[in-house]
């Protein structure tokens, strides 16, 4: 594993993340939903001051650990651990640690509330996408994916209330965080395999 640490105050190299990435999540849900979240990040940066780059990264690696150490506390504490001895910054490392409730790391900053508002809608998003005829994030509609959140029996696993609170902690309402999260995906949907039949450019994988 490279060791070499990371300038003071840089953006993290997308490449060298995505690269980590792959060396510890052999799953390929996973690693969509990794790119789910970074597009998600990426997209609220701008809006709260953020520098996209550091914040996609963020999003990129928030659960990068999860396949190996599954259980709490070990995630995303080993990640954090990996992370430090990789020289990644503090602000990157604890926004992914506070993603974690149980890690009871207060969410202070706008990157740390936006990781954990963002994580369980991608998810929720991909689920409602997942449904729809052509499989296709085209096909999903924010009034659409507040029916589906009050109907409990589908996409169980996803947590209703972070999803809820991830929203209020931004102080947006809820069809705009869902709307905001719905445009990122979008944007990278051929790398989460949710394009449907839609013709598009080579996306980030």
């Amino acid at each position: 594993m490279e060791t070499t640490d990371l300038p003071h105050g840089s953006a993290p190299d997308r490449d060298r993340a995505l690269a980590l990435l792959h060396e510890y999540t052999e799953s390929i849900s996973l690693r969509k939903h990794a790119l789910a979240v970074e597009a998600c990040m990426r997209e609220y940066a701008p809006r709260f001051g953020g520098d996209p780059d550091r914040w996609g990264v963020t999003g990129l690696l928030h659960d990068f650990d999860y396949e190996r150490w599954p259980n709490p506390p070990d995630h995303p504490r080993k990640g954090g651990e990996i992370l430090a001895a990789m020289g990644y910054p503090e602000d990157i490392r604890r926004a992914i640690l506070s993603h974690a409730d149980y890690m009871q790391v207060e969410r202070r900053t706008p990157m740390e509330k936006c990781l954990f508002a963002c994580d369980e809608l991608a998810g929720f998003l991909t689920a409602c996408a997942l449904v729809k005829p052509g499989k296709s994030l085209a096909e999903v509609e924010p009034a659409g994916v507040k029916k589906k959140l009050k109907d409990k029996a589908f996409a169980r696993s996803v947590h209703r209330e972070d999803i809820y609170g991830g929203a209020e902690a931004l102080g947006l309402p809820l069809e705009e965080h869902i709307e905001t999260c719905l445009r990122a995906m979008r944007a990278v949907a051929g790398a989460l395999g949710l394009a449907g039949a839609m013709d598009g450019a080579p996306q980030r994988a």
